[in-house]
């Protein structure tokens, strides 16, 4: 038997922490260098310390990120929306600020305009499988099965070890009742799950 669980939006890491490189020398580092590292270790108050330091106008579109990650890690989601935007703005495709603005549109039950954030996220990194998955369960959500499937098979074909998107692919088929192929991705995201 066959249940649902529902469509689990994927947030993927919380995207704008990267892995900084260490080697440079500690009195040649920017401030955005050291508030990526203090938000790499989850040093948010710092972080932002770091970033409020560098004028407006100086700020990389990581740096808005960041700002907007640690705002909406406290709850301030509309913040958090305005410094993507500004993200955006500093760096058209910067895809991880389309990513993080398309959460907060699908958290907030605005399907369409997260569609349209994970379609632009997705433009700007093409490998990137969470907007795909993501967008996914948005045409989930608004009842679009075949767009839903398409975003899944993207998913997939670009990271094949997520269990969620091979559940949500054998889901989209059972409801196109194509059941040997719900069946088959049934049985991927059972393997995946007894592999973790």
């Amino acid at each position: 038997m066959f249940f649902i669980l529902g469509c689990p939006q994927i947030s993927a890491q919380k995207l704008g922490q990267d892995r900084f490189d260490f080697s440079s020398k500690p009195d040649e580092m920017t401030l955005s260098e050291y508030a990526t590292i203090y938000y790499g270790e989850n040093n948010t108050d710092d972080a932002m310390a770091a970033i409020l330091k560098i004028k407006e106008y100086e700020r990389s579109a990581q740096d808005w990120l960041i700002l907007g990650n640690i705002l909406q890690d406290k709850g301030k989601v509309a913040d958090a929306a305005f410094m993507y935007n500004k993200a955006i703005l500093t760096d058209k495709k910067y895809y991880k600020a389309y990513y993080n603005l398309a959460n907060i549109y699908f958290d907030e039950n605005k399907l369409n305009m997260a569609i349209t954030n994970y379609k632009l996220a997705s433009k700007y990194n093409d490998k990137f499988p969470y907007a795909y998955y993501n967008m996914g369960c948005a045409y989930l959500e608004l009842g679009q099965i075949k767009k839903a499937k398409y975003a899944f098979l993207k998913a997939v074909e670009l990271k094949n070890t997520i269990p969620e998107f091979h559940y949500n692919l054998a889901f989209v088929y059972k409801k196109l009742g194509k059941e040997k192929l719900s069946k088959q991705y049934l049985d991927n995201y059972n393997n995946l799950m007894l592999g973790q």
